[in-house]
């Protein structure tokens, strides 16, 4: 599993949230995954458009729903 995981996450990079912007206007909608690994109160209240939620303490049971060809952007 953690092979798995260091798979779909490596190589990780920081993000400033106008880096992120630039990424999403050169990439279209399906071609990376946008992530929230928040809790679902903190997602509800808001959260990016497109992201999918999967709560960080969930998230090592769940990393089956990643695309590990895509790239991942988690917040």
């Amino acid at each position: 599993m953690f092979e798995t995981l260091k798979k779909l996450f490596t190589p990780a990079q920081a993000l400033e949230p106008s880096g992120l912007k630039d990424f999403m206007d050169k990439h279209k909608t399906g071609t990376y995954t946008l992530l929230d690994v928040r809790q679902p109160g903190e997602y509800e209240k808001e959260h990016i458009a497109g992201a999918t939620l999967i709560p960080l303490p969930q998230l090592g049971d769940a990393f089956d729903q990643l695309d590990p060809e895509k790239p991942i952007i988690v917040y």
